[in-house]
C-alpha cells in the first residue's frame, strides 16, 4: 500500500479567456520514505498538483473537478476542510516556493513556528517555545533563543529557507513537499539547503516530493522522477533510467540543454525550440507535437497515453519505443 496515491488528478481555473487545464488527469505514488522529483518548465502544473494535493487551490477562479488524492487510503478530496485541516501541516507538510515571502511579516519567526505546534501536537507555549529553539538549532541557525523573538525580515534567503524547513518538519509529518526550495537562493546556499533537508527527511523517514526545474537536483536526491507538461505526467521512472535511457522527446531535450562536464568544453546545449501550449486551448493530438523533432502524422491526431514501456518506465510519446538508448532516432 503507498503512502500518498494521487489518481486522475484534475485541476482547472475557470478564467476570462477560458478554461485552464492546469492539472489534467495526473496519477502518481508516493512510498513511506522516498523521494520523488516532479520535473518541468514553468506552467507545466507541478506547484498546482502540489498545492492540490494540501487543498489550497483558490476558490475561484480554481478548483479541482476530478480525481482521488489518497493519504493512507483516506481520499482528501473527500473529507471536510475542518479534516483536512487536522492533516495538513501535521502529517502532509509543505515547503512554499519563495522564502521572501512565504514567511509572515508581521509577526515574529517564534509564533510563527509555535502556532503549528500548539494547533496540532496540543503543546503549551513554554513546551512549543522549546521545540522551537530545538529545530532551528536542528536547520542549523545559531542563536536560535534570540532569533525566534526576531521578524522574517532579519534573516537571509537562506535562513528563511531553513526556518520554512524546521516548520514543515516541526509536527513530524509522513510527507513532505518542497516547492522549488532552493529558487531566488545563491548556488552555495541552494546545495547546503538541499543537503540538509534531504539528511532531515532521512533522519525521521520523511517521504519527499520535490519540484524542481533542476536536474542536477534530481540526479542527486531523487528516487523516482515524474516529468510534467502541459498539466499531465509524459514519462515517469527511476532517476537513473530516466539519466540513462529517456524515452520522451521532451525529456530528451531537458537532458540536452543541461552542461555536461564529460563533454568537449565548446559543445554547444541543445534548446527546446517554441513554447509550451496555451493550457485554455490544447492542440489536438500530443501537447508537445509543434516542439517536437520526432513527431509523426498520428501525433497531430491522437493523443498518446501514458504506457509502460519497462518494468517502472513509462512514458507518453508514440515514438518512445524508437527513442531507446541502443536505437538513432530519426528526426521527420
Amino acid at each position: 500500500m503507498s503512502l500518498l496515491e494521487v489518481r486522475d488528478l484534475r485541476t482547472y481555473f475557470y478564467t476570462d479567456v477560458g478554461i485552464v487545464k492546469a492539472v489534467d488527469g495526473v496519477s502518481y505514488q508516493v512510498e513511506e520514505g522516498e523521494t520523488l522529483a516532479v520535473v518541468g518548465e514553468s506552467g507545466s502544473g507541478k506547484s498546482v498538483s502540489a498545492l492540490s494535493i494540501m487543498r489550497l487551490i483558490p476558490d475561484p477562479p480554481g478548483r479541482i473537478v476530478g480525481g482521488q488524492i489518497l493519504f493512507r487510503d483516506q481520499d482528501l478530496l473527500a473529507i471536510k476542510e475542518q479534516d483536512m485541516s487536522r492533516i495538513r501541516g501535521k502529517s502532509i507538510g509543505m515547503i512554499f516556493q519563495e522564502p521572501m515571502t512565504s514567511l509572515n511579516p508581521v509577526l515574529t519567526i517564534g509564533r510563527q513556528m509555535t502556532e503549528s505546534l500548539e494547533w496540532h501536537l496540543k503543546m503549551s507555549k513554554a513546551d512549543a517555545k522549546n521545540r522551537a529553539v530545538e529545530l532551528l538549532r536542528m536547520v542549523e541557525i545559531s542563536d536560535p533563543e534570540r532569533r525566534l523573538g526576531q521578524y522574517p525580515h532579519h534573516f537571509s534567503g537562506g535562513m528563511r529557507q531553513r526556518v520554512m524547513i524546521a516548520m514543515a518538519l516541526s509536527c513530524n509529518p509522513a510527507v513532505l513537499i518542497a516547492d522549488e526550495p532552493s529558487t531566488a537562493l545563491d548556488v552555495t546556499v541552494q546545495a547546503q539547503i538541499l543537503e540538509l533537508m534531504k539528511n532531515l527527511t532521512e533522519q525521521f523517514g520523511v517521504a519527499l516530493i520535490i519540484i524542481t526545474h533542476n536536474l542536477g537536483v534530481v540526479a542527486r536526491y531523487a528516487n523516482r522522477v515524474n516529468v510534467m507538461y502541459a498539466g499531465k505526467v509524459i514519462e515517469s521512472a527511476s532517476a537513473d533510467d530516466i539519466y540513462a535511457n529517456p524515452r520522451h522527446p521532451y525529456t530528451l531535450g531537458l537532458m540536452a540543454s543541461v552542461p555536461r562536464l564529460d563533454l568537449p568544453l565548446k559543445t554547444r546545449l541543445d534548446s527546446i525550440e517554441g513554447q509550451p501550449p496555451d493550457l485554455s486551448n490544447l492542440p489536438q493530438g500530443c501537447s508537445f507535437r509543434s516542439r517536437c523533432r520526432f513527431a509523426i502524422d498520428q501525433c497531430a491526431t491522437d493523443e498518446p497515453p501514458l504506457s509502460r514501456l519497462t518494468e517502472g518506465h513509462s512514458a507518453a510519446c508514440w515514438v518512445a519505443d524508437h527513442l531507446a538508448a541502443d536505437k538513432q532516432p530519426t528526426a521527420q
